[in-house]
């Protein structure tokens, strides 16, 4: 049941994390104040030293007078009552905690927060925060090289990017950055035909763009789209005068979606109505959300059957192409996960990204946007210090699962793809909100912004060292608070993206995972003849779902009324302390129409259910069911394999979660009322 490596040895391993974090006990609390305070007084002195001259505007006596004294009552005692009402949070920080994508924050990224606050920069712009709008660029270049892109400025393509409030934020982003990059050569020919002017722009092996028809503009590769604007510029000023340059700029301007309006430009370019995104049925909900708020249309999100795996299936990826090639149904992207939220599997980039060459090679062009907003982080596990990618050999050492050779695939294949969202606030252990999206080639920007975000003048270039100005003008955000910056880049910077320093880190969530699935089946075999402890669908991470199915039941209704009551134990209670909770963990459903006939005949056959209580259409609510219930865990708390006594916290929560099974067998509430109420009369006959 327990580890059969010594106590000495793990927390020898752990050692390395004992200065990270705050504590589930506060056990670095000294730590934390002391360093706080050098800063705050710090800030203070840097007050005191701002033009010491002028007389300080609140008076040494203002602290003796009535309404100063009130203030000051009146708003601890407001801070008391805060502090009290915090105690009913969810206590992310302890290992007891199992639940949602959340765990404790690592002190470097909270202290220069906490920080930087007082500072109260807003990066939109370089005069509200002179020194985090840098970092947060340098915190994207960071990301990038975690995720095995380009940062040389002086090579294309070179990434860029920036941090957002959250990985929805950042997916959003992705659609209406695609959007405008994929439209932009259409209304390049609009403007060469309303201006008439008479410019050698050839494109797709030399054929001139205003000739061509739309499905061929909105499908040209994503690459040669970068490369417009700059070409454009250098036309004009070879072959153009100033005023014809000027007319042809405000032509350009006139004819882009984002001046004409979606509804608009369809109505010329009928191609573009069905502006497609292909996505897997695993895909987190914000991007149905983006989809309906940018105007696409939820009809135009074309989810994507999964494998056995949970991953994105290939051969029904190939299928859905093929089909939106036959029917002339342009593909805007296709989204891969790195890291699902219910599942913490991966999509197979690599064979993604190989099918995106074959379908440009034929017509088809789609960007590939990856969601790794829960597992890009991971990716810290594969690059060595030096920025290469590490040996499978070597990434393997110390595992005794991970990575399976198609989860290396698809985290070496990252720097494939066009954009990707990582979410520094989830596996980056930082606080929220801050995520990220990250480009592949930073002529993306060529495309964005408010003021003239395809300028011909300045040949790509937003400034002297390409780091834009203004940040503000080319992100979905506005303000943004430059603290959130700040605790990423001295994250990175005391702890880099690599696998001799985060990716330890990292490393212990992977090997807690194992640790947890392979002590199931003796839990399972314990549990036998009473009830049936499944794991559904294998882990590629550190996120592990079980579904538990009393013995004997068919109906999956009830199978799910008995996980229910499962998780009433596993879950917060308002109306409860905290305290009186043993453990946490979160749940998820999987929907009827995600599983296709094999693993659906598999799941059902491994938890005894009956095949036709599981339907698309609930007839019988007490029998049938259109969704599975599972009991989600996500292990992320650094201290999951810290031993006490023998016993680490995954040891005691699996004891646990063996006696609340047995605990609710024998209540039987889950069989209804009325299964209820027999199977109580049942035991009192047998007592």
């Amino acid at each position: 049941m327990h580890d059969e490596t010594p106590a000495c040895e793990q927390d020898d391993e752990l050692s390395v994390l004992n200065p990270c974090f705050l504590g589930s006990s506060g056990e670095n609390s000294e730590l934390f104040e002391r360093v706080l305070l050098d800063l705050v007084r710090d800030h203070v002195y840097w007050r005191r030293n701002f033009h010491p001259e002028d007389p300080p505007p609140i008076p040494m006596l203002a602290v003796h007078q009535p309404e100063y004294v009130d203030f000051v009552d009146r708003m601890r005692t407001e801070l008391n009552a805060l502090t009290a009402a915090l105690k009913r949070s969810v206590p992310f920080f302890n290992p007891r905690y199992l639940g949602h994508m959340v765990s404790d924050t690592l002190l470097p990224g909270l202290l220069a927060q906490l920080v930087t606050t007082l500072y109260n920069p807003n990066n939109v712009s370089p005069e509200a925060a002179p020194v985090t709008l840098d970092l947060e660029l340098r915190v994207a270049e960071q990301l990038a090289c975690m995720l095995g892109f380009a940062i040389d400025p002086e090579r294309v393509p070179c990434a860029w990017g920036h941090l957002a409030s959250g990985g929805t934020l950042a997916n959003f982003e992705s659609l209406v950055n695609l959007r405008a990059v994929r439209c932009y050569p259409l209304a390049v020919k609009d403007a060469l035909l309303a201006t008439r002017l008479a410019l050698p722009l050839s494109v797709a092996a030399g054929r001139p763009l205003r000739e061509l028809d739309d499905w061929t503009l909105f499908n040209l590769p994503l690459d040669e789209v970068m490369e417009l604007p700059q070409r454009l510029a250098a036309q004009l000023r070879e072959h153009a005068t100033p005023l014809e340059a000027r007319r042809l700029r405000q032509a350009l301007t006139q004819a882009r979606a984002e001046c004409t309006g979606l509804v608009n430009f369809a109505e010329r370019h009928p191609v573009c109505a069905q502006m497609s995104v292909l996505v897997p049925v695993t895909a987190h909900y914000s991007w149905r959300k983006a989809a309906k708020v940018l105007g696409f249309g939820s009809a135009q999100l074309l989810e994507v059957p999964v494998d056995h795996h949970m991953r994105m299936s290939m051969a029904a990826l190939k299928q859905q192409l093929a089909e939106c090639a036959r029917q002339k149904i342009p593909v805007l992207a296709v989204v891969a996960v790195l890291g699902t939220t219910e599942f913490g599997t991966l999509d197979p980039l690599q064979e993604i990204a190989e099918l995106r060459d074959h379908s440009r090679a034929h017509g088809l062009e789609f960007a590939l946007h990856v969601d790794a907003a829960w597992g890009g982080y991971l990716a810290s596990i594969f690059r060595e210090p030096d920025g290469s990618l590490a040996a499978y050999d070597s990434v393997r050492k110390g595992f005794r699962y991970f990575p399976s050779a198609p989860v290396y695939a698809s985290f070496a294949a990252l720097k494939r793809a066009d954009s990707v969202t990582v979410d520094p606030h989830k596996l980056g252990y930082l606080p929220y909100g801050i995520g990220g999206i990250i480009w592949r080639d930073r002529r993306v920007r060529d495309f964005l912004g408010e003021t003239a975000p395809y300028a011909f003048d300045h040949n790509g270039s937003s400034d002297a060292d390409d780091r834009p100005a203004q940040l503000g003008q080319y992100i979905l955000e506005g303000s943004k608070p430059g603290a959130a910056a700040a605790a990423a880049w001295v994250t990175h910077r005391v702890l880099p993206l690599d696998r001799a320093h985060l990716g330890r880190l990292q490393r212990h969530t992977i090997l807690a995972s194992e640790y947890f699935y392979e002590r199931l089946p003796a839990v399972a075999q314990r549990l036998a003849g009473r009830a049936r402890l499944v794991v559904p669908f294998e882990p590629d991470t550190n996120l592990l779902c079980l579904a538990v199915n009393p013995e004997g039941n068919r109906s999956l209704a009830a199978m799910n009324r008995f996980g229910e009551r499962l998780y009433t134990h596993l879950s917060i209670d308002p109306g409860q302390p905290v305290q009186l909770r043993d453990f946490f963990s979160s749940h998820t459903r999987v929907a009827r129409d995600m599983l296709g006939s094999e693993d659906l005949s598999r799941v059902l056959s491994a938890l005894g259910i009956a095949a036709d209580t599981f339907t698309v259409v609930v007839e019988d609510q007490q029998t049938q069911a259109d969704s599975l219930f599972l009991l989600r865990h996500t292990l992320m708390n650094p201290w999951l394999l810290k031993s006490r006594g023998g016993q680490n916290p995954l040891d005691r929560y699996l004891e646990y979660l063996e006696e609340l099974i047995l605990a609710e067998l024998e209540l039987g509430a889950w069989r209804g009322a009325g299964g209820a109420r027999k199977h109580s009369a049942a035991r009192k006959q047998r007592a």
